[in-house]
């Protein structure tokens, strides 16, 4: 199967001569606004590469550039500027940003193809080697996940809630992940990410977390301040990559699609997609699992809740992707069900 290479330009005639000379080789796609390259970039057939044009018009290639890199669902994909504008400080500051390459126009055919071929072949070498060192560290790695997922049960536990609710909730998320186009890399930081996402529980009084009924205003306004607590428990990551996706998804869980979620009020694309991902689990374990105040949903009745939020409180894309993987969803459920989930 041939890999992908996303080609953006302002200039049509770019496109075309960089496709001509890569097509015999890789599948090929195009945009010429970097609006454009971001929605083809974030689909769930990622391109393998980006070639990219930094002088266009509205977004520039530096930001698009920016974009990707600062999203954990797209910061995999190795980017190559091909662009005119090449002082030192631009060559600079497009690394900086997370390029590996610059390639400069006009180009030259034979040096695109041996450029392209170089660093898919460095990236898929990166690759077998990360995955070489996550073996080779197995052990150590394990025993630091199973603090991170005993945290975050712990928050559970305090919300009268089960330790099963977060291992669900985490494989759904690492599901919709792949399913979105994570790399196998960082949808497996999600899995173990996700666990932490409620961690700013511990920090809400028990008369809050444990009232059998409805929360006055301002007990949910106190109810509220869990994401936040969340992030400031997690804190500064250093370099952990794993401590700041946890810190992400607990601050951003409960943001909605339509701006009406919090702490922040964020909407649409300013919510990072890994929150939007755990919104989707997060909720829908919960409809289909046991509470103090009610009984577990059954999948079509909290199907149909998802479907009729989407494009409010959902990222309208992931929608269709976690039903098409409903029959994964369900082997999770059955694996680690509760008394009265599958009635």
């Amino acid at each position: 199967m041939k890999q992908s290479i996303l080609v953006v330009d302002d200039e049509p005639a770019n496109i075309d001569l960089l496709v001509d000379c890569l097509k015999d080789d890789y599948h090929m796609k195009a945009a010429t606004r970097g609006e454009k390259a971001l929605r083809i970039a974030r689909a769930s057939e990622q391109p393998d590469m980006v070639l990219l044009d930094i002088m266009m018009p509205g977004m520039d290639g530096l930001e698009v550039c920016r974009q990707l890199k600062e999203d954990f669902t797209t910061r995999h994909i190795p980017v190559i500027f091909i662009t005119a504008k090449i002082s030192i400080e631009d060559e600079i500051r497009g690394l900086a940003l997370g390029a590996v390459d610059y390639i400069v126009k006009p180009i030259s055919p034979p040096i695109v193809q041996a450029r392209v071929r170089t660093q898919l072949a460095l990236y898929d070498q990166n690759r077998e080697l990360d995955a070489k060192v996550r073996e080779q560290t197995a052990q150590l790695h394990e025993t630091r996940l199973e603090i991170i997922r005993r945290l975050g049960r712990a928050a559970e536990y305090k919300d009268n809630e089960t330790g099963l609710h977060v291992i669900r909730m985490s494989h759904y998320a690492h599901i919709l992940g792949l399913a979105l186009g994570m790399d196998e890399r960082d949808a497996e930081l999600l899995l173990n990410a996700a666990p932490m996402h409620d961690i700013g529980k511990i920090g809400i009084p028990d008369r809050i977390l444990q009232k059998p009924g409805k929360l006055d205003a301002e007990e949910w306004a106190i109810m509220r301040t869990h994401a936040q607590i969340g992030a400031d428990i997690i804190g500064d990551p250093g370099d952990s990559e794993l401590l700041e996706m946890a810190r992400v998804v607990a601050l951003t869980h409960h943001e909605k699609w339509d701006g009406s979620g919090y702490p922040r009020g964020l909407a649409g694309e300013d919510i990072p997609r890994v929150g939007r991902i755990v919104a989707v689990a997060d909720v829908f374990d919960a409809l289909t699992s046991v509470r103090p105040y009610k009984a577990a949903w059954p999948v079509e009745k909290a199907v149909d809740l998802l479907k009729s939020e989407a494009g409010r409180h959902f990222d309208p894309e992931l929608i269709p992707l976690f039903l098409q993987a409903l029959p994964e969803v369900e082997a999770i459920r059955k694996r680690y069900a509760e008394a009265g989930m599958m009635e």
